[in-house]
């Protein structure tokens, strides 16, 4: 996976932009250098359909679902999908699949996966799939290790990124997403991030990972401590984002994909990652 290089673009922004601009925006990535592209599976685009979208309007760059829902493509259809792309274009798609926190009685996110991959192994495939899955616990990130090429990780902090490594081991893939806002008022820049932190801090799932990783009722209660919000969302200038970024690496991981908050309504990110590529690749 050494082709996504060190750090990437993650964004939720191509859920709602028309496919113009999402071309433009692509290709515009591929022409600074950025490597890899990342778009999460959440408002309603389907995860296949958007990765061959931005494929073909791209050469070189590496375009991965970050991630595709299980719950919503069978394992037969989903293999179909990868094994297409991945003919159409060779090693340049990377499928993340995970589990979402949709109530599915009776169902363990765990097992599901696990039986997910089972079909998914079931079926040959002349092109090779590349994938990775969504974790975070221990469990999680040990069946990422053993069925995958490895892990992607979300809204963690670097001790974290410490702890996927020692369970992934030396040889599996860890990606890191990490938010980072451009803004260096401490005031203007923890009201935003904690408007983004919202749904994150106030969702069970997510608040047991927090606690899991040392956070405390104070942390957590109010919109976030100062320290939380300032371990998830990376603020400050160009230098000071790049030098937090480049943390996650120190610790363990092989990718970071970048996430650009902050973006008044309307307007997009590109100015954003034009900084972000003259700080970060080589």
């Amino acid at each position: 996976m050494d082709d996504l290089g060190t750090f990437g673009i993650y964004t939720f922004d191509f859920e709602h932009q028309p496919a113009a601009l999402m071309r433009e925006s692509v290709r515009e990535l591929e022409e600074q250098g950025w490597r890899a592209f990342w778009f999460p599976e959440i408002g309603g685009r389907e995860a296949f359909t958007q990765a061959a979208v931005l494929l073909a309007a791209t050469e070189r760059l590496r375009v991965v679902n970050g991630i595709a829902q299980i719950w919503s493509h069978p394992a037969a259809s989903a293999h179909g999908a990868a094994a297409l792309l991945a003919d159409a274009y060779p090693g340049r798609h990377v499928l993340g699949l995970g589990v979402d926190r949709t109530p599915h009685p009776g169902v363990k996110p765990l097992a599901a996966l696990r039986t997910y991959l089972d079909e998914l192994d079931a079926r040959e495939s002349a092109a090779p799939i590349r994938r990775i899955l969504a974790a975070y616990g221990p469990k999680m990130l040990e069946l990422a290790r053993d069925r995958a090429a490895g892990a992607q990780t979300y809204h963690v902090n670097v001790e974290h990124t410490a702890q996927a490594r020692g369970i992934l081991g030396p040889d599996a893939f860890l990606a890191v997403e990490h938010a980072v806002l451009f803004e260096t008022d401490p005031a203007k820049a923890r009201a935003v991030a904690r408007e983004h932190l919202h749904t994150y801090l106030t969702t069970p799932y997510n608040v047991a990972k927090f606690r899991r990783l040392g956070y405390t009722e104070d942390d957590l209660a109010g919109g976030g401590s100062d320290r939380i919000v300032d371990d998830l969302v990376f603020w400050g200038d160009t230098a000071t984002i790049a030098e937090k970024l480049r943390r996650h690496v120190a610790a363990g991981a092989d990718h970071v994909a970048v996430q650009v908050i902050g973006i008044p309504p309307g307007s997009t990110a590109r100015p954003r990652w034009r900084e972000l590529g003259e700080a970060l690749l080589p």
